[in-house]
């Protein structure tokens, strides 16, 4: 099982890879802070665990080359960090993914192939490189690399605030929030670590309450705006840790996502992607459960033109 120690070795194994990114005083009447992962070199939180990854593989497997499915986040971040190594790199996308986020991944030179949106559909387009080249396939969220690289965050903003007390995370297949609340629990186990969905994509959310992973239809899951999370199960590795570590789940509807993100935009002057938004759009519909200094983690900035429009 992973621990503190794995997130500390991969903090000095990426810290000349990723940007140490800043947390930013929110408007508000709370004292409330955001973790931008926005500004991140591939402007999500992403790079951290794909760098960390590939950093632990032997010469020998990482010049085979690498593959993953993404709904583009992931996607960019393993294309990134097989650029800084030399390798190739081939992502599953799905048609339904932002435009942005697959031309950013071509960008770093990587293959590209698009796929249908079940995890199903881009677990076997990932698997296609794997046979048919060798790839080394590098888990978007469910591995223990990737969770160590996830978790920096958490030892970052523990180092910057550690009087805090509540950091609201974004989840999707669960790598963010699991890394995270294993780093700031193991600093001080008294600080709250929630998770927050879309309702529209709230498997995480049943599963901490039913004790068991539960598996979303993808036709449910793709319906929300905040694409990042559209996961369909928590990662099996991921929700052991969630479990132990996070201390519940909050979700937001559509509207809500949208207004946090018109908040960002206009009134903090932060551009992001829907899925970064989910945090403060939990914070502001639960606010009064929430007290104290808080944490608020922006997992990605790489909306669509369409979003964006949206905001105004």
């Amino acid at each position: 099982m992973i621990n503190i120690e794995d997130i500390k070795k991969a903090q000095t194994r990426i810290e000349d890879f990723i940007y140490k990114t800043p947390l930013i005083r929110l408007p508000l009447e709370e004292e409330v802070f955001a973790k931008a992962e926005n500004f991140q070199k591939t402007n999500s939180f992403k790079i951290r665990g794909a760098f960390n990854f590939l950093s632990s593989l032997n010469p020998q497997e990482r010049a085979k080359g690498v593959t993953a499915p993404s709904s583009g986040n992931h996607a960019q971040a393993l294309a990134c960090a097989a650029n800084h190594f030399g390798i190739p790199a081939a992502i599953a996308i799905p048609h339904n993914a932002p435009a942005i986020k697959v031309a950013a991944t071509k960008a770093w030179g990587a293959e590209v192939k698009r796929c249908g949106g079940s995890t199903a559909e881009r677990r076997a387009a990932a698997q296609y490189f794997v046979d048919s080249r060798g790839y080394h396939y590098v888990p978007p969220f469910d591995h223990e690399f990737t969770i160590a690289g996830q978790g920096t965050i958490g030892l970052e903003i523990f180092a910057e605030m550690p009087d805090l007390e509540n950091v609201l995370v974004p989840t999707g297949g669960g790598g963010l929030l699991a890394g995270v609340a294993l780093a700031i629990k193991s600093l001080n186990n008294n600080v709250k670590v929630y998770g927050v969905e879309p309702e529209l994509a709230a498997d995480a959310t049943e599963s901490y309450k039913k004790g068991r992973r539960i598996l979303w239809p993808a036709e449910k899951t793709t319906a929300t705006m905040a694409d990042g999370v559209r996961t369909q199960q928590v990662g099996e590795l991921n929700f052991e840790i969630i479990q132990k570590h996070v201390d519940g789940f909050f979700t937001a509807t559509e509207s809500e996502i949208l207004e946090a993100a018109k908040y960002y935009l206009h009134k903090a002057k932060i551009m992001l992607e829907p899925t970064g938004a989910l945090s403060l759009a939990a914070y502001l519909a639960n606010k009064s459960q929430i007290k104290g200094k808080t944490v608020l983690i922006i997992s990605g900035g790489n909306f669509s033109p369409e979003f964006l429009e949206q905001l105004f």
